[in-house]
């Protein structure tokens, strides 16, 4: 059954301030086994106002990563959060004959949510004609960053190491990439056997994108350290941006949840700059005359006591 509820959005520095929500908008998908639930969240005011589509790390849902989803539709975005089918709410077993193709229905997931947003879009009271279709952005954490890097243009490497399908959307013209795994020449035993998709290229992914990393960030997937998850930055085409988060692990201070459980590194501070920087970059990337992006940096590089460092090129 559908609800919307309305909330006073979290450390909004101008504008509006009331987030208005709905959930879930169905959206039928033949084939798919489960209809494709999405969670949509707006300001109640403001207009032409632009899309990110976020995707959640394993096991989360639409109901997730609130202080991203919140802080972004505080400050001028709609975000569509889609429910993939890893979650927890839905409860797959591991035996499901689907399991092994996940990793591409997630990518699907995010297109089939911008292919619905004329339905998503009357699903929250007053949003109707106030979606700038022109300005989409694509976010993710963890596993939901590498389903988000495929819109953006990374591609998965097949066995003869060449870069698979071409999953890319046109239609995205920024990314926010989370905890982002890195190369897949270094999993572990465990990891490439079960998870041969964990083999990114990142020569095209082209669009401008944050990438976010910890640098006390140690995967079990990988046999390397936290530099690990700076690979899509190394060695991405260039245009790329790079914040590394001091002392961060993979929940990177409590992205997933106001009093999420498996955050290790809970820090209300880190996730405040990273509330901040996401928006300003996002804003800058969709909208060439913002200066927003400039002042952030500005400001992260005269802080005596930084909680990260960025780097571009």
């Amino acid at each position: 059954m559908s609800d919307s509820n309305t909330t006073n959005a979290q450390q909004r520095a101008d504008g509006p301030t009331t987030v208005v929500s709905a959930k879930p908008v169905v959206l039928p998908v033949p084939g798919r086994g489960e209809d494709l639930q999405v969670r949509v969240s707006a300001p109640v005011t403001g207009s032409d106002l632009p899309v990110i589509v976020f995707s959640h790390g394993f096991g989360s849902s639409m109901n997730g990563y609130a202080p991203l989803a919140d802080h972004w539709a505080a400050h001028g975005f709609v975000v569509l959060q889609p429910t993939h089918l890893d979650s927890r709410t839905l409860g797959l077993p591991a035996e499901d004959p689907r399991t092994p193709r996940i990793w591409r229905i997630r990518i699907d997931d995010l297109k089939r949510a911008l292919d619905g947003l004329d339905v998503l879009e009357a699903s929250v009271p007053g949003l109707g004609g106030r979606v700038d279709r022109s300005r989409i952005a694509v976010g993710g954490h963890s596993w939901g960053a590498q389903t988000a890097s495929a819109l953006v243009g990374a591609r998965v490497l097949g066995s003869d190491g060449r870069p698979g399908e071409d999953m890319s959307d046109p239609r995205v013209k920024a990314g926010v990439l989370l905890a982002l795994t890195g190369l897949g020449d270094d999993l572990t035993p465990f990891a490439a056997e079960h998870f041969p998709f964990m083999k990114p290229s990142f020569d095209t992914m082209t669009p401008p994108a944050l990438i976010v990393a910890g640098d006390n960030d140690r995967s079990q997937l990988s046999t390397r350290g936290p530099d690990w998850f700076t690979d899509p930055y190394t060695h991405g085409p260039g245009g790329q941006t790079l914040l590394t988060l001091f002392g961060a692990e993979h929940s990177l201070g409590g992205v997933s949840g106001y009093e999420a459980a498996e955050t290790t590194d809970e820090n209300p501070a880190r996730v405040a700059l990273i509330q901040r920087l996401t928006t300003a970059f996002l804003r800058s990337a969709l909208h060439s005359e913002d200066t927003g992006w400039n002042a952030a940096v500005t400001a992260l590089e005269d802080d005596p006591d930084p909680l990260g460092k960025l780097q571009s090129k």
